[in-house]
């Protein structure tokens, strides 16, 4: 039975990016994608370009199996760490739309903390003499 119905699973940071194909349950993985599949520069991994051209390998591996609506699940880093998803998320997901998938729904499942570990303690900066 083929679905046309899928779920692209987003995890962007600052560093890198990496996007996951799977089906409508979450448990079979189709295909995935990450920053150092794509690039040779550790640099670059987190980049636009890398998760514009990481989306596109989903997109084919996507349009292979059938299916042609998705839903995306947006993660950054989270917990104590920036809240916000990197540079390379909203690159992916134009890249995906342009590469002929329907978006049904974006979703931001970034985890939240409810009150758990401390912080760590905020660098000041170099003494100045």
């Amino acid at each position: 039975m083929t679905e046309t119905r899928g779920i692209v699973h987003v995890f962007a940071t600052h560093n890198n990016t990496m996007l996951l194909l799977t089906d409508l349950t979450g448990a079979e993985t189709i295909t995935k994608a990450t920053g150092g599949m794509e690039t040779k520069a550790q640099h670059k991994e987190g980049s636009p370009y890398v998760a514009m051209k990481l989306a596109e390998n989903i997109a084919n591996a996507a349009r292979e199996r059938g299916i042609k609506e998705i839903f995306v699940k947006v993660r950054g880093r989270g917990g104590n760490k920036s809240p916000s998803a990197g540079t390379g998320a909203e690159a992916a997901i134009r890249s995906l739309t342009r590469n002929g998938l329907r978006i049904v729904s974006i979703e931001n499942v970034t985890p939240r903390p409810h009150d758990g570990c401390r912080k760590q303690k905020k660098f000041r900066g170099k003494a100045k003499k």
